[in-house]
């Protein structure tokens, strides 16, 4: 059993608690051997299962948050359609965003025990991955993968990773792509709370403005429930 996180690995301050996997990905020990455990099964039922995005450092997310909030990077509803942020009111900024994004801080990409993937195979080495809802959905190009998970989560086969976002609960949108090892971070989601965000923001190697925040604040009991928990059954097999 892998010991609890501190909080500056909890935040993505600190990356003591990864190794780094071919391709550079990082993830937690524990994490990485179950990964690839799974990796193992995908390519005996012909998939190549490629992580698109592992552990997440706080400035890359950060850089990711403002990028979205300043219009320099597009934000995309669930159909995948471009959203144009700049007619929206700043709340409504702020909640086009959580949708597909974490405040920076509390994603779980912070970790090393969540991670985006995608098959291979399915597509040729130059397509532009967008890990989206339609690449993922029904008739999507990576369905036939995640269809051979949803079988393997259900039974119990997945070695340990489940989908925490699986099911639209009015807050993050499904990400049918994102997988979370579940022995580690359940223990993680239980250390975390609003007092770790805020220990990380005052941290001080956190020198760019993060945008959004005075809106972050003024509702964060409500955004941190919304976008930032998952009910306590969210790893158990349907």
């Amino acid at each position: 059993m892998a010991e609890a996180l501190n909080r500056r690995q909890l935040t993505g301050l600190d990356e003591t608690h990864l190794v780094t996997l071919a391709g550079g990905h990082r993830l937690q020990s524990e994490v990485a051997l179950a990964f690839t455990a799974l990796q193992s099964d995908a390519r005996r039922a012909g998939f190549d299962l490629t992580i698109a995005s592992s552990f997440r450092p706080f400035d890359r997310q950060l850089a990711i948050w403002n990028g979205k909030a300043d219009g320099s990077r597009p934000i995309y509803d669930d159909q995948g359609r471009l959203v144009s942020i700049e007619p929206l009111s700043r709340t409504d900024q702020l909640h086009a965003i959580l949708r597909f994004s974490a405040i920076p801080g509390t994603s779980r990409h912070h970790w090393g025990t969540d991670l985006d993937v995608y098959d291979a195979a399915a597509v040729p080495s130059d397509y532009p991955l967008q890990l989206s809802p339609v690449e993922a959905g029904p008739g999507g190009v990576f369905d036939r993968l995640h269809c051979w998970l949803d079988a393997r989560l259900a039974a119990g086969e997945s070695h340990g990773f489940f989908r925490p976002y699986g099911k639209d609960r009015g807050g993050v949108a499904p990400e049918r792509w994102h997988l979370s090892y579940a022995p580690l971070s359940v223990a993680c989601a239980a250390q975390f709370s609003s007092a770790t965000l805020a220990f990380c923001w005052a941290c001080e190697e956190v020198e760019q403005e993060m945008l959004l925040k005075a809106e972050i604040n003024a509702d964060l009991p409500q955004i941190m429930a919304r976008y930032v928990a998952v009910p306590d059954d969210w790893w158990i097999p349907c």
